[in-house]
């Protein structure tokens, strides 16, 4: 198992347990959405992942490494955007001498394509960038890095339309079969079509952990004009309004011949309501 996630628990000291007993696995290959509510620990996750917090109880592994002991060999594997961080007043070539000796997989190249995909170059100053600008340049030493793993914790956040765009297609085109990377978000419709794996999380459960090849196996999202008809409504999971009518998710049968575009906003509010109904669609196939 690539990265796994055993049973780790997790509090501050003035709360109850952001975390408790949670257990997850995330194999090489691909890139996961970790979709919760406000307050479910996704941060705290992904720094339990990276080693800069340690679990009250349980572990957290990555190619067999304890992350807690964040030993050299599993270092050079692993980079973390997080959602707020500054970077020196300094042209980017100078940062670069200082990080790049951690990551012997660094790609030159590689920067410069992720950077151009941003419309930047590699002789930027740091410190006259904007703070969308400079989480640009970060995302791209990130995907520069080599790493095997690669965590995001609202990388969207700061960035305009046409970024966000940007943002999707440099992510992909630096994808490859041996990495794995972790993108915990609210604005799931930044990334829905980036996405080809869902975990959702909430009040220390997994709701969901499959993947968008298989959600979009197993369910139908409709629409309906105006009021839904009973028989609109029979067999749904989960209904909510639109502009025009109403939103719908119902389970996919043999009958039905076409797949549909999975929405994930409408998956995410759906399994925060019901998610028993949810995941006997899903135990069930």
């Amino acid at each position: 198992m690539s990265l796994a996630i055993e049973n780790i628990s997790y509090g501050y000291k003035s709360h109850a347990d952001v975390i408790t007993d949670l257990s997850l696995h995330f194999e090489e290959g691909g890139i996961y959405g970790l979709l919760g509510k406000n307050g479910t620990g996704k941060s705290t996750l992904l720094y339990l992942i990276m080693g800069l917090l340690h679990p009250r109880k349980g572990h957290v592994r990555f190619l067999g490494h304890d992350t807690a002991l964040r030993t050299p060999l599993a270092l050079r594997d692993m980079f973390i955007v997080p959602e707020e961080y500054d970077l020196p007043d300094i042209l980017l070539t100078d940062y670069l001498k200082v990080v790049r000796p951690f990551y012997p997989n660094f790609s030159e190249e590689l920067l410069t394509r992720c950077l151009q995909g941003f419309d930047m170059t590699p002789d930027v100053h740091l410190g006259r960038l904007s703070m969308g600008q400079k989480k640009k340049v970060y995302m791209c030493i990130a995907l520069a890095s080599g790493t095997r793993l690669l965590l995001m914790d609202e990388p969207t956040n700061g960035l305009d339309i046409p970024s966000k765009s940007q943002f999707r297609r440099v992510v992909s085109s630096t994808m490859t079969d041996d990495k794995i990377i972790i993108i915990s978000t609210h604005q799931v419709r930044d990334v829905e079509l980036l996405l080809d794996h869902v975990t959702v999380i909430d009040a220390n459960r997994v709701l969901l952990n499959e993947r968008m090849a298989s959600i979009s196996d197993r369910l139908l999202f409709g629409t309906t004009t105006g009021a839904p008809k009973p028989e609109e409504l029979a067999g749904t999971l989960y209904t909510e309004p639109s502009v025009s009518g109403y939103n719908t998710i119902r389970p996919r049968i043999e009958a039905d011949t076409a797949e549909t575009p999975v929405n994930l906003e409408l998956l995410f509010n759906g399994l925060i309501a019901n998610p028993q109904a949810f995941q006997h669609v899903f135990d069930k196939a």
